[in-house]
C-alpha cells in the first residue's frame, strides 16, 4: 500500500512538471507559422540583454552592463546593440526613467557612452538611430509651477502630489534631442523639438499661448483633453523615424494620441510655426488616437487608451506606412479590462503631406486591423509593452507588465508565446513563478519594456557565430525529490543514442521536451535512433513497477 501510495504521488508530481507548473520559457512555437528569425530583449529588472531563437535558446547575450533598461534597446545592423540605461537621476519622471546611453559591440565591449541627465533635464524611455549615425531620443524638462501658470495653464487641472497632497512644485513636458555621437564618449545635441513651444490654452487671455485650440490642431492644448494632469504630463514612450517623409513620431500616452513633426526643420524653425519642408516649422503635422484633444471629437471617437510603442510599418512589410501600437487600454471603460494591438493607415499623400481639415478629426476614423487575446490567451497590461510588423506579416507583441511575449498572424492565431524567464534577483528556476512587484499593480518582476524581432539574414549576425545554447531558465537536474540512484544515464549531452545502466529490462521510457511534449515513448530505449530529435533540453521520465524516476538531458 505505502509503495502504491508513492507511485501515484510520483505520477501526480511529473505531470505537474510537465504540464501544470511550466512558468516561464517557451510555451509556444509553431514552426510552420512563425517567423523565423531571432528576438532580443532586456528584462526590465536586469542588466542583461539577450538574444534567442523561435526555441527560446540563448543565441547570444550581453551582461557588462551594470545598468537596468532605461527602457529600450536595439540590435543595430553593425551587431551592436544600442541600449538606454536607468540611472538614479535627479529628475524623476515616476516612470520610464533613463539618463544614459551605452553603445556595445557584438563581444560585450562599450564603445560609446553619453549621459544626458541633470536636475533641469533627462533622457527617458525611449531612442532611435537615424540613418547618419545620430540618435533621436525623448527628454523631459523641468518647468516651475508659475512657468506653467505663465504659459496658460490652469493649475487647478493639475493631479496633487500624491506625498504631498499639494500642487506639483515642477511639471515635466517632453522634448526631443538629437545627439550626435563623439565616440568613445559624449556627444553634440544638432537639433531640438519641445513641446513646451507649441502650447495653446483659452483658460486666460492675460497669458501666454491665448488662442482657440478647436482652430489649432497643430498646437497642443495645455488642458489636454479635459482630464488632471500629472507632472509627467506628456509621458511619451516612443520614438520613431521615418526616412522617406523625414518625420519623427512620438507616442504621447499622456494625451492618448500619437504626434509627429518634421525633422527637416533647424533648430529655430523647430521652435517657430513655419519653415522645413512642410513650412509649419515645429507644429504637429498629424495627430492621431484621441481627437477631444483638439476640439473635434468626443469619448466615442477615442481610439487609444494611454498606449505605447506607437511606430511605421517598415517599408516592404505588409502594411507599409500604417502605424502600430501597443494599445494598454487603460481608461477604456467597459466591465471588460484588455489590452489591444491596433493598426491604422494615416491620411498621408506620397509627400508625406498629411490632409487637415480644422474642426474636423484626423483620418482614419478607426483601424484596418487589431488584435485582442482571447479566453486562451488572454492580454492586458496597464503599462510599458510594445508590437512591431514582421516581415511575413505576423506581429509580434510584448505584453510588457508580465513579461510575456506573443507571436501572432494576420487572422490572429497566436503562434509562438514566451514568458522573460529573468528578473530582478536573476534567473528563474522553471516551474516557480516570477515574483510580483509590490511597487506597481499587476506587473511582476520579470517585466519586459519592449522586445524587437530580426530576420535571419540581419546583417548583424554576418559573420558572427549563431550557434544556439542552452535555455536562459534554470532546470533542475533531478526533478520532484525522486530517487535516481537506481539508474545512470549516458552520454549527457546525447546525440543519437541513450544508454541506461543497471536496468532491467522492463522498464518504460519517455522522452519529453522542454514545453512538455512527449517525443518518444516506448521500451528498449539503447535501440532508438534520436537523430533527428531537434536539439534542446529533455526530461527523460523512467517508469519501473514502483517507481517513476525523471532526469534532464541535452541533445545536441
Amino acid at each position: 500500500m505505502k509503495k502504491a501510495i508513492i507511485s501515484i504521488l510520483l505520477i501526480m508530481s511529473s505531470i505537474s512538471i510537465f504540464a501544470q507548473t511550466r512558468t516561464i520559457g517557451l510555451f509556444l512555437n509553431d514552426t510552420s507559422k512563425v517567423y523565423k528569425g531571432y528576438t532580443l530583449f532586456a528584462p526590465k529588472q536586469y542588466h542583461t540583454t539577450y538574444l534567442i531563437n523561435n526555441e527560446g535558446r540563448v543565441v547570444h547575450q550581453w551582461s557588462k552592463s551594470t545598468y537596468p533598461p532605461g527602457q529600450s534597446v536595439y540590435l543595430l545592423p553593425n551587431g551592436h546593440i544600442l541600449r538606454s540605461c536607468m540611472t538614479p537621476g535627479r529628475l524623476s519622471s515616476g516612470g520610464g526613467e533613463g539618463g544614459r546611453i551605452e553603445e556595445y559591440d557584438w563581444d560585450d565591449n562599450l564603445v560609446w557612452e553619453l549621459d544626458f541627465s541633470t536636475d533641469t533635464y533627462m533622457q527617458h524611455h525611449d531612442i532611435h538611430i537615424l540613418p547618419n549615425g545620430n540618435i533621436i531620443m525623448l527628454v523631459i524638462e523641468k518647468k516651475t509651477l508659475a512657468e506653467c501658470v505663465a504659459a496658460g495653464f490652469n493649475s487647478a487641472n493639475f493631479q496633487l502630489d500624491p506625498k504631498t497632497q499639494q500642487l506639483p512644485a515642477i511639471v515635466l513636458p517632453d522634448y526631443v534631442a538629437e545627439i550626435k555621437p563623439t565616440y568613445p564618449k559624449g556627444g553634440t545635441v544638432v537639433w531640438e523639438w519641445h513641446t513646451w513651444d507649441h502650447l495653446i490654452q483659452d483658460f486666460d487671455a492675460t497669458k501666454l499661448n491665448s488662442g482657440t485650440p478647436k482652430l489649432h490642431p497643430e498646437l497642443v492644448d495645455c488642458d489636454g483633453d479635459g482630464k488632471k494632469l500629472p507632472a509627467f504630463w506628456n509621458h511619451m514612450n516612443s520614438i520613431d523615424y521615418n526616412e522617406q517623409f523625414d518625420q519623427i513620431a512620438m507616442s504621447v500616452r499622456g494625451n492618448s494620441e500619437v504626434w509627429i513633426i518634421d525633422h527637416s526643420t533647424t533648430t529655430a524653425e523647430a521652435k517657430s510655426h513655419a519653415g522645413g519642408k512642410r513650412g509649419k516649422g515645429g507644429d504637429l503635422l498629424y495627430r492621431w488616437g484621441n481627437p477631444i484633444c483638439y476640439g473635434a471629437g468626443t469619448a466615442s471617437d477615442q481610439r487609444f487608451f494611454q498606449q505605447h510603442d506607437v511606430e511605421w510599418v517598415k517599408p516592404g512589410y505588409p502594411g507599409a506606412g500604417n502605424m502600430t501600437c501597443f494599445d494598454n487600454g487603460l481608461g477604456r471603460g467597459g466591465s471588460n479590462i484588455y489590452s489591444t494591438v491596433d493598426e491604422f493607415t494615416p491620411a498621408v499623400d506620397a509627400n508625406g503631406n498629411y490632409a487637415v481639415t480644422v474642426g474636423s478629426k484626423f483620418l482614419p476614423a478607426t483601424y484596418s486591423w487589431f488584435y485582442q487575446g482571447s479566453t486562451q490567451y488572454p492580454m492586458y497590461s496597464e503599462n510599458i509593452s510594445g508590437a512591431e510588423r514582421l516581415p511575413n506579416g505576423n506581429t509580434i507583441m510584448c505584453s510588457g507588465t508580465i513579461g510575456e511575449f506573443r507571436e501572432v498572424t494576420s487572422a490572429g492565431e497566436v503562434v509562438w508565446k514566451y514568458v522573460c524567464p529573468v528578473q530582478q534577483n536573476g534567473v528563474i528556476t522553471q516551474g516557480v513563478a516570477p515574483d510580483v512587484d509590490a511597487a506597481r499593480v499587476g506587473e511582476t518582476m520579470n517585466s519586459v519594456f519592449r522586445v524587437y524581432k530580426y530576420p535571419l539574414d540581419y546583417a548583424a549576425f554576418s559573420g558572427k557565430t549563431m550557434t544556439a545554447g542552452d535555455f536562459i531558465e534554470k532546470y533542475n537536474t533531478f526533478v520532484s525529490g525522486i530517487n535516481t540512484s537506481d539508474f545512470n544515464v549516458f552520454p549527457n549531452p546525447f546525440s543519437n543514442k541513450i544508454s541506461i545502466l543497471d536496468a532491467s529490462g522492463n522498464e518504460n521510457y519517455e522522452l519529453i521536451n522542454s514545453i512538455g511534449q512527449s517525443v518518444w515513448n516506448g521500451k528498449q530505449i539503447e535501440n532508438q535512433d534520436f537523430s533527428t530529435v531537434s536539439a534542446g533540453i529533455y526530461f527523460l521520465k523512467v517508469k519501473s513497477e514502483n517507481t517513476i524516476q525523471t532526469t534532464r538531458l541535452i541533445k545536441r
